[in-house]
């Protein structure tokens, strides 16, 4: 439920032209069914002109009440459709959870 939500709150406030929203609660020590880890690829000419921080925090604010109540971890990956292109379509591989480094 919380993808859906993230996945609507980011097709409605940036119209990209390509966007995948990964659950990846999985690969962390969290209970089956968890949604509180997530990744985001996402691809808009709303980003062109703005520095790497200011897409982030644009996102932050779409999902302020998100952010707030249940996910705990939020990976970006913005792009313009330039650089989307010239990276050709490449989804960068999320780490592995570094269960050692939790407390």
């Amino acid at each position: 439920m919380i993808r859906e939500q993230i996945t609507e709150k980011l097709h409605k406030a940036f119209e990209p032209i390509y966007l995948e929203v990964h659950n990846e609660s999985y690969r962390h020590n969290v209970p089956a069914g968890s949604e509180s880890h997530f990744k985001v690829i996402i691809v808009s000419d709303i980003f062109m002109g703005q520095k790497l921080l200011d897409r982030h925090r644009s996102i932050y604010k779409e999902l302020i009440e998100e952010l707030a109540e249940s996910v705990y971890a939020l990976a970006l990956h913005t792009y313009t459709t330039k650089e989307w292109t010239k990276i050709n379509n490449t989804i960068i591989a999320s780490p592995n959870c570094r269960a050692d480094m939790r407390t």
